[in-house]
């Protein structure tokens, strides 16, 4: 079932430089939420402090709150935790096994009763991959292209029936194509996950997010529905970085 996320006035500092400054917001369940703003605004910080992958950070300190459907994240087992709230990374991270292995793995680790072909396929299906790979699923995934990867990493996610889905740039690396597909697969999750993606493309951000959040030098400046929030920002900032005068 899809989750809320609600973030309570949460800093991130690393080494006692703070790079995500006192930030309260909410995620909604079941909707695609895009994380947007310049290199170095702490999209990805805060991303990665969703699902606690900051704290493995040396150096790396978390104040405040964030909650998964009211529940404090920071008191909850963090292997619980990551299968609730999956991660899709900026470069795909196949593991070396088969295809098929790797939409298993989550699946395989955590006992999950389920037949492990309608596992595969159903996933690979939802990924936009199966009518590609269907005929490869025993080949090391390091066969497959880098945006085959991509989409394999993301059926891996998908395989354990998370309740958020996190993703960091999923398709900045990949061609046209690639991306084209990975947006499609994103578009598909709506209603059924939670999905919020760190994206530096604005065209992408509207073209997939019901939700937008802009960030700059580690506060929130503006957030709301995408539509509104590209056609008509309330802040000056957002304006300006929307019409690329910085960033």
């Amino acid at each position: 079932m899809p989750s809320s996320i609600e973030i309570e006035n949460v800093s991130i500092s690393y080494n006692g430089t703070k790079v995500v400054k006192n930030l309260t917001l909410s995620i909604p369940p079941a909707k695609v939420t895009a994380i947007i703003g310049p290199s170095g605004c702490g999209k990805t910080t805060l991303l990665r402090s969703i699902n606690r992958l900051s704290e493995v950070t040396d150096g790396c300190k978390v104040e405040g709150k964030i909650l998964l459907d009211g529940q404090d994240i920071y008191r909850m087992d963090p292997v619980l935790l990551r299968r609730k709230i999956g991660m899709v990374f900026q470069k795909p991270n196949p593991f070396p096994k088969s295809v098929r292995d790797n939409v298993l793995y989550g699946v395989k680790a955590t006992k999950i009763n389920a037949d492990h072909q309608d596992v595969v396929k159903i996933n690979l299906e939802k990924a936009a991959l199966w009518n590609e790979v269907k005929d490869r699923l025993h080949e090391n995934a390091f066969s497959l292209s880098i945006g085959q990867q991509q989409r394999l990493c993301l059926a891996r996610c998908l395989a354990v029936s998370p309740d958020v889905i996190l993703m960091d740039e999923p398709a900045s690396s990949l061609d046209p194509l690639s991306t084209s597909r990975i947006e499609s697969s994103i578009l598909s999750m709506k209603g059924e996950f939670t999905v919020v993606i760190v994206t530096h493309n604005m065209q992408q951000a509207r073209r997939v997010a019901d939700y937008t959040i802009f960030m700059y030098l580690g506060e929130l400046v503006e957030c709301g529905e995408t539509q509104i929030l590209f056609e008509n920002p309330k802040r000056e900032e957002t304006r300006e970085y929307l019409q690329g005068r910085f960033g």
